[in-house]
């Protein structure tokens, strides 16, 4: 049997010696078919075979090269994290501590195989890149139960994953972008081995696909779009945007006792409201002429972005045909002290300035009563009350009375003109945004020799009740910054009926400019209710 087994052995290397040395056949990749290609292809990056996907050679690059750091700051934040992580753990199941008894990443970085990016009209970038992780960490779990001390090693991790990974919002502060969301797309694919006390449990019969499914089902639930995972890169204080969060109702009463600063008969008073810090103009009431106790009763809405933090700045001048204006006292009212929904009346003593050690403060120059009524945006606001007539009126099974509807119906319109796509004027590129509603019109920057202008200018409006039958127009005009004949020209307007922006609360959308070739206007607005 020894010898005829040598025998064939010789034959078979013989032939074997005769068959490579001839030459082999060369075929083009065309020429082979789908399972002859998957085993000389057995990973094709998602760019080939998807071409909304991007390359990212470089990234793997950049990241193989970063490694040995990256590796060490992401253990050190995970261990500055660890007592978060485990505490929902050690109180679920009673364990008295749970810790890491060694953590370490390893030699190996995860891999690229594509990244695609997301466009759209907030104010974030959104990409979906699709990584894989076959490492060699060393990651040991520590676990303290009554007088047992059990070591759980983690070994031979995989991760395959495709995350939507989203930066928003954006703002002007480095790194530009406030949180990092994560959500996966689809569910992972999760492989590990697990030794406890030396010994290998994966080997336990049924043991492995129990652990496998259960890790799946557990990252899936918490990850798994719609679910997010939000991590903090800026401090909320330092890149929140203020956003209006109510109205303030302002009733201006009367004033008692003013001073006399005209030689020839008596004080012409009037008052202009405004928050203090604000550059917006001033409201303002109407002239009393000569009258040093005048009655206004006069009301005034102004939006509120910070109740905690804003003072009501209210200022009495004394009317002059000619001059400037003598302002006869002033008075600071923060906000803070008052109750949402109530209404409060003040008896303020008027002062010449805000500085409390100024001895002509103790000067008397008369009192101002005001009635303050802070109203917040209800929180459901972003949508609107669908128990409603056609008026837009709200219908209740309650009457109120007609002070309390104005109040409930009163709302803010706000207009942010973001940017414009493809204007091209006949003479010239110097655009800005005309924004008209109900004869009223507010105008953007000029952006000068432009033809992608980026303005993000919001623009409110006050109004007593919904504008479920009214249009908004928003124009794009060029300005002639040296002399010409025509100095102004129309480059394309769009008009939005806000019907639809008080049914969804809010919209943001790209418009395509009537009376323009390729030319585009993203407009975002919102409504609140208050």
């Amino acid at each position: 049997m020894g010898l005829l087994s040598s025998f064939l052995g010789v034959i078979g290397f013989g032939i074997g010696m005769c068959t490579g040395l001839l030459d082999p056949v060369v075929r083009p990749p065309y020429e082979l078919d789908t399972s002859s290609l998957e085993d000389l292809l057995p990973e094709i990056p998602m760019w080939v075979k998807n071409p909304d996907y991007d390359r990212v050679d470089w990234l793997n690059k950049f990241i193989l090269q970063m490694w040995p750091y990256l590796e060490k700051a992401i253990c050190c934040r995970i261990r500055s994290m660890e007592p978060a992580i485990f505490a929902e753990y050690i109180e679920k199941y009673k364990i008295e501590a749970i810790e890491f008894g060694s953590l370490s990443l390893g030699t190996l970085p995860p891999k690229f195989y594509g990244i695609k990016y997301y466009k759209t009209n907030e104010r974030e970038v959104v990409m979906e890149p699709i990584f894989r992780w076959a490492g060699n960490p060393n990651i040991v779990l520590v676990l303290k139960l009554l007088s047992l001390r059990i070591s759980i090693q983690l070994v031979d991790l995989q991760i395959f994953a495709a995350p939507r990974i989203t930066l928003k919002p954006l703002v002007p502060t480095l790194p530009c972008f406030a949180n990092i969301v994560v959500s996966l797309m689809e569910k992972p694919h999760i492989d590990f081995g697990m030794k406890v006390l030396g010994g290998d449990t994966m080997s336990i019969p049924g043991l492995y696909q129990f652990i496998q499914e259960t890790v799946r089902k557990q990252v899936a639930r918490l990850y798994l779009w719609p679910q997010t995972l939000e991590i903090p890169i800026l401090d909320a204080s330092t890149v929140a945007v203020e956003k209006p969060v109510g109205i303030l109702h302002v009733k201006v009463v009367r004033a008692l006792k003013l001073l006399n600063m005209d030689f020839l008969g008596t004080s012409d008073p009037y008052v202009k409201l405004s928050f203090s810090g604000e550059r917006l103009s001033a409201k303002r009431t109407t002239i009393k002429m000569n009258n040093l106790n005048p009655e206004w009763n006069e009301k005034f809405k102004l939006v509120v972005k910070d109740p905690q933090s804003q003072a009501l700045e209210l200022q009495v001048y004394d009317w002059d045909k000619v001059g400037r204006h003598d302002r006869l006292g002033m008075q600071l009212l923060p906000l803070k002290l008052l109750t949402p929904n109530e209404t409060k009346e003040f008896t303020l003593d008027l002062v010449k300035n805000t500085n409390l050690n100024d001895p002509q403060n103790k000067k008397r120059r008369g009192k101002i009563v005001v009635e303050l009524t802070f109203v917040p945006f209800r929180p459901d606001s972003i949508k609107f009350n669908e128990n409603c007539n056609g008026n837009g009126k709200r219908e209740s099974g309650r009457s109120r009375s007609s002070d309390d509807e104005a109040l409930g119906e009163a709302g803010l319109l706000s207009v942010m003109v973001q940017e414009a796509e493809d204007i091209e004027g006949e003479h010239h590129n110097n655009p800005y945004a005309l924004v008209h509603f109900r004869g009223e019109t507010k105008k953007t920057k000029m952006i000068k020799k432009n033809r992608d202008p980026i303005w993000n200018e919001e623009f409110q409006f006050m109004l007593e009740e919904p504008p479920l039958h009214d249009k908004i127009r928003v124009e794009v005009k060029s300005k002639s910054t040296g002399f010409r004949f025509r100095s102004k020209e129309s480059l394309g307007y769009i008009e939005i009926n806000l019907a639809d922006v008080v049914h969804n609360g809010r919209i943001n959308q790209i418009y395509h400019l009537i009376d323009s070739k390729n030319g585009k206007i993203q407009v975002e607005i919102s409504w609140n209710v208050a």
